[in-house]
């Protein structure tokens, strides 16, 4: 079995004791606040944890934003078990589910945490981030053994868990070191959740399999931000409510846009950033966001370039070793692309997950009779290949006096009307269109929100007249999740 994390190899005791080796082993691989470990402390301290949960099938970890969490996921991964990460903020029910359905053997986790029921009925291991030991002996693990075991949203009935194999897991951080020219000398700086993709994937185990390091800001906060850029940091990962929160607080924190502009790359990530805080944070900084798409049981498909065109609005193009294609209803493949032509992504690729587990049903569904996982994301593609997702195939594809339209161009044009600081866009069932499309707006001044009319007339302007809203709502907020994703299915008509 070969290690997902190379640079551990230099950090372990036994190593060829030269200056390049010596140099390597001290370079930061892990920070969280004021704690922060090094590779070869890192690699010591993994090590101990492997020896006490190797020939286990799957592990829980209570994956809370600190450093015990990254070393208890990189001991799994080195031990060739299954890491099945835990969000604190689950509740009973929720936590209940994942457990008997994962059945790990223990929960890994670290000093001193509370943790609920049933996660407490769990035999516990604390995470040690100081201890050593050697390196022991790994069973046999192939690229296709699960590495991770990721619970999806549960949007559609209890949460499944996604089997995310070695291979995907290695394919997609080698494919967007490609993309973004990613090296071990990135210093990378986030605040995003441990219990997902973003924030544990590409977020922890990214920087550590290209031998860099990463700064983890625990909560995330403008000020936290500015502050890691302007000491080296190279790289910010986020989400879109995040880079919102950045964009607001540009025009008067001449500071941040300093910090912003020294980064060599802004990614954002999780859900659609809207196309004006793009605008605003190029505007501000001379930097370009740029966006990428992924899934849980995907990985990462698409991204933007660091060497190519930084177009607002949409997710770049495939990664390499990645095939994506648009099919229509009926799962016929859309051979011509003109940036119109809404369809559903379908994906084939090493970046895959191999299934659902205990769900063979499920598993069955999620793919074509020749492999193309059907993601229900719908986009349209650009001729030279560039992918915008215009919604989710169950909450977002509206269609409205015979026309397929996309919620999310809707919602970015909504944006742009200046008594708008955030939108959604849903349909409802309507007798003479099939289905309306019904704006949920936060105004910008709740005193003076805008009108249906006025609204109506702004999207029509920019997009088309079939695209305008018929209905709006006003609200004070909108309902999101952990990554920042709104909950249209939390949005009643009534």
């Amino acid at each position: 079995m070969s290690s997902l994390f190379p640079a551990l190899t230099d950090g372990r005791a036994g190593g060829t004791p030269d200056a390049r080796t010596d140099a390597r082993t001290d370079r930061p691989a892990l920070r969280f606040g004021d704690r922060s470990l090094t590779y070869a402390e890192l690699a010591a301290a993994a090590d101990a944890l492997a020896g006490r949960i190797a020939g286990h099938a799957r592990v829980a970890v209570w994956a809370t934003p600190a450093l015990e969490t990254a070393v208890a996921v990189v001991a799994a991964l080195e031990a060739g078990v299954a890491a099945v990460p835990l969000n604190p903020k689950s509740g009973e029910k929720e936590l209940g589910h994942i457990l008997t359905d994962s059945a790990p053997a223990v929960v890994l986790a670290a000093p001193g945490d509370d943790l609920p029921s049933p996660v407490a009925d769990l035999e516990r291991v604390d995470v040690d981030v100081h201890a050593s030991g050697g390196v022991p002996d790994y069973l046999g693990a192939s690229d296709e053994d699960p590495a991770l075991v990721v619970y999806t949203s549960g949007t559609t009935g209890p949460p499944k868990g996604a089997l995310i194999p070695r291979r995907a897991v290695a394919a997609t951080l080698d494919a967007l070191a490609d993309a973004w020219q990613w090296t071990g000398d990135d210093v990378l700086v986030h605040g995003l959740p441990l219990f997902h993709v973003h924030g544990l994937v590409l977020g922890i185990l990214g920087p550590l399999r290209r031998g860099g390091s990463v700064r983890h800001l625990g909560r995330f906060t403008t000020e936290g931000v500015a502050r890691e850029l302007n000491a080296g940091a190279t790289m910010l990962f986020g989400v879109p409510t995040m880079y919102h929160r950045i964009a607001q607080t540009l025009s008067d924190d001449p500071e941040l846009a300093k910090a912003l502009g020294r980064a060599r790359l802004l990614v954002s990530g999780s859900a659609a950033l809207p196309v004006h805080d793009h605008e605003r944070i190029t505007a501000a900084t001379g930097r370009r966001v740029i966006e990428r798409y992924g899934m849980t049981e995907t990985l990462m498909n698409t991204s933007v370039r660091a060497d190519g065109e930084p177009r607002a609005g949409t997710v770049g193009v495939p990664l390499p070793g990645v095939e994506l294609r648009l099919v229509e209803e009926d799962g016929s493949p859309i051979t011509s692309y003109d940036g119109e032509t809404v369809g559903e992504i379908q994906v084939r690729g090493p970046n895959l997950f191999t299934g659902y587990l205990n769900r063979p049903d499920a598993t069955a569904g999620a793919f074509t009779a020749d492999g193309w996982f059907r993601t229900g994301d719908m986009a349209v593609r650009d001729p030279d290949g560039y992918v915008r997702i215009v919604g989710r195939k169950a909450t977002d594809l509206i269609k409205s006096g015979g026309y397929k339209i996309g919620a999310g161009e809707i919602e970015n044009a909504l944006l742009e009307h200046p008594g708008v600081r955030e939108a959604a866009v849903t349909g409802e069932p309507d007798e003479d269109l099939g289905e309306r499309i019904v704006a949920w707006i936060v105004p910008a001044d709740p005193q003076a929100p805008p009108s249906i009319k006025e609204l109506a007339d702004h999207v029509a302007a920019r997009l088309a007249p079939h695209k305008r809203p018929r209905v709006v709502h006003h609200l004070d907020v909108l309902p999101r999740n952990d990554m920042g994703k709104i909950m249209k299915r939390a949005l009643s008509h009534d």
